[in-house]
């Protein structure tokens, strides 16, 4: 009576997914513009974090091992400071970064992947894969909001690019 599955294992079956938030989003946009969007110092510091927040860059060095330290200032002033290390980008198609708060050895930085995926139709489909350290920091991130601002960070980038993609016709 025991199939297949009774015997297989699932690919899945060590996949993390108790420590991982995913955020997926169309972008009418090539993905070399969106790529750019994201790996060029000047942009990203343009559109990034969520609606209402405001990005003050104190460093930035978007390569393999650079470093982008930034507060993200809240619209009550509060002010969050973020550190991004740069691990590995292969344009257009991916970005590899530990993200976390602006302090060394902080706990609760994650691993971040990002993917560029162009369709058939010119626009791009961008994947963020959020890998935390364990399940109650995933949790706790989930209660902060981080769908809810992720979401909001990839439609200001969908703004962003349809801005540029204008100024550059």
């Amino acid at each position: 009576m025991g199939g297949a599955s009774d015997k297989s294992k699932s690919a899945w079956s060590d996949w993390p997914l108790d420590r991982e938030i995913v955020l997926t989003r169309v972008i009418d946009a090539r993905r070399d513009v969106v790529f750019t969007a994201w790996s060029d110092p000047d942009q990203i510091q343009m559109w990034f974090g969520p609606e209402g927040f405001a990005i003050e860059t104190k460093e930035i060095d978007l390569k393999p091992g650079g470093v982008w330290r930034f507060d993200m200032v809240a619209p009550d002033g509060f002010r969050y400071g973020n550190r991004m290390v740069f691990l590995r980008i292969e344009s257009p198609a991916l970005l590899e970064v530990e993200h976390g708060s602006d302090q060394d050895d902080d706990p609760g930085k994650f691993r971040m992947l990002v993917t560029f995926d162009e369709q058939s139709n010119g626009k791009t489909v961008i994947t963020l894969r959020q890998m935390h350290p364990s399940k109650e920091q995933r949790e706790e991130k989930l209660g902060f909001g981080a769908v809810e601002y992720g979401g909001q960070t990839l439609e200001k980038l969908a703004r962003h690019v349809a801005t540029v993609g204008r100024e550059g016709t």
